[in-house]
């Protein structure tokens, strides 16, 4: 029996090239598949990094603005622009005639700027409540 070894070596290199062929589209497919989804991550991850830009931007405005507003009303004070009115609350049963009459009750310079101070603490304070709030709903939430 003559065997030509060529005949026997063809379809063993055949095979050997379709096994070779079939892992590596294999692999390609996955590495394809992995491409995608790091896409999809990179886009998901500029989305919220622009929202999160935006969100800081918009409250960082407010901020500014609540701020230049409680100076803007301590200038017109400090000014007589404006008057600084508090609500007081008299026992009149206690009081003797005419001292409550005396004049207008006015806070103390210290008092006065403990005052302004308590304004822009809250104004922060409502900010940064609100900012976080939104960034929860926006961005952890989704």
């Amino acid at each position: 029996m003559n065997v030509d070894i060529k005949s026997l070596i063809m379809p063993v290199v055949f095979l050997l090239l379709s096994l070779c062929g079939w892992y590596y589209h294999g692999q390609y497919k996955q590495a394809s598949a992995d491409l995608k989804l790091a896409k999809s991550t990179i886009t998901d991850m500029q989305t919220r990094q622009r929202d999160v830009a935006a969100l800081d931007a918009k409250y960082t405005e407010e901020l500014a603005d609540a701020k230049a507003s409680n100076d803007s009303l301590r200038n017109a004070v400090d000014d007589g622009r404006k008057r600084l009115r508090i609500a007081v609350a008299r026992n009149n049963a206690t009081t003797t005639p005419g001292v409550g009459d005396a004049g207008t009750a006015e806070l103390a310079d210290s008092v006065r700027q403990d005052y302004y101070d308590l304004r822009s603490m809250i104004a922060l304070q409502d900010k940064q409540l609100r900012a976080a709030q939104e960034y929860i709903r926006e961005q952890c939430l989704k």
